[in-house]
């Protein structure tokens, strides 16, 4: 044990400091979310999202659920339900419907033209690792109450009900998925029905802010630069609440939505990446540096951060 304690140190330890900024596409957040946030949960207590399934790390951000630790059964598809997913505690599909981006060419129009659903989209406190089929079952259902019906997921205690397209998560996470919501409905200002709220402030009360909870929020605010108000209590949602939007917190959190330009990041001698090849690119030596469209564009500050976030040097850089 305490070898594998002094390794994930390790691990942690080793992420280049320049990840301590936002991160600016669901891509990149993949990859900061597991090394800076839950690299060190896969045989915790809490587990996943969901069913507090313990899992292992495979590839850049994946992982391989360990259905036997909570003794999870499949409901209908065994090879999702074997790997973890990232889940959008807020979906993307809820959050997207309220841009307009959305209504003229629904999430890839919004990905490729809007700065603040990419923030959205990318924003680590809304991130969380889940078993996949039930991320996939739970869609992009609202949370709420789900009655009677026989266990769907062996002991898994999530349930989903189809037909009125609600997902009711265990209570141990119950307090935690209200608190991310009312995060994200505050923070990028959403409106959210009276029911939800009425569902999700009884949770809120009902389940108090785990010290798992508070780390987590310790650590994705080193990363985002805010903490959720939520979490710390700065704030409480109350029926009619209205949202605050991301200009009352902090600013330095602001620069989540900035867009760089090849000339601001040449002038620092960054690095740019393209986010649909996942391939960099350097100002000196590389052809195509010139070449990377704006809305594709990703700033890195090194080589190294390019490379920890899952991308590759162009092969025809010299």
């Amino acid at each position: 044990m305490k070898k594998l304690l002094c390794a994930v140190a390790l691990a942690f330890a080793a992420i280049p400091a320049a990840f301590a900024t936002p991160p600016a596409t669901f891509t990149e957040a993949k990859v900061v979310a597991k090394q800076k946030i839950y690299l060190d949960q896969g045989n915790s207590a809490m587990g996943e999202l969901y069913c507090g399934c313990k899992w292992t790390w495979v590839g850049k951000s994946g992982g391989r659920a360990d259905l036997k630790s909570c003794g999870y059964e499949t409901r209908k598809l065994q090879t999702r339900a074997e790997r973890t997913e990232w889940e959008h505690i807020v979906p993307a599909w809820t959050f997207g419907h309220q841009r307009q981006c959305w209504q003229n060419g629904g999430r890839e129009q919004c990905v490729d033209t809007d700065p603040t659903f990419r923030s959205m989209e990318a924003d680590l406190f809304n991130l969380y690792p889940s078993v996949g089929e039930v991320n996939g079952d739970r869609s992009n259902f609202n949370y709420g109450m789900v009655s009677g019906g026989a266990p769907q997921y062996g002991q898994c205690a999530t349930k989903i009900d189809f037909q009125q397209k609600t997902a009711e998560p265990r209570d141990e996470v119950k307090g935690l998925v209200a608190r991310t919501t009312f995060y994200m409905f505050d923070r990028y200002k959403l409106s959210m029905s009276r029911q939800q709220q009425q569902v999700l402030m009884a949770w809120d009360k009902q389940h108090p802010v785990t010290a798992w909870e508070k780390q987590r929020d310790q650590r994705i605010a080193a990363i985002m630069g805010h903490n959720n108000p939520f979490v710390t209590g700065e704030r409480k949602w109350a029926l009619g609440y209205t949202p605050q939007g991301a200009a009352a917190v902090p600013t330095t959190a602001v620069k989540e939505t900035a867009k760089p330009t090849l000339a601001s990041t040449a002038a620092s001698g960054a690095v740019v990446g393209n986010r649909n090849s996942h391939v960099y690119h350097l100002a000196s030596g590389c052809p195509g540096y010139s070449q990377v469209s704006q809305k594709n564009q990703v700033a890195f500050g090194s080589e190294a951060e390019a490379l920890a976030a899952g991308y590759r040097k162009a092969g025809n850089c010299k």
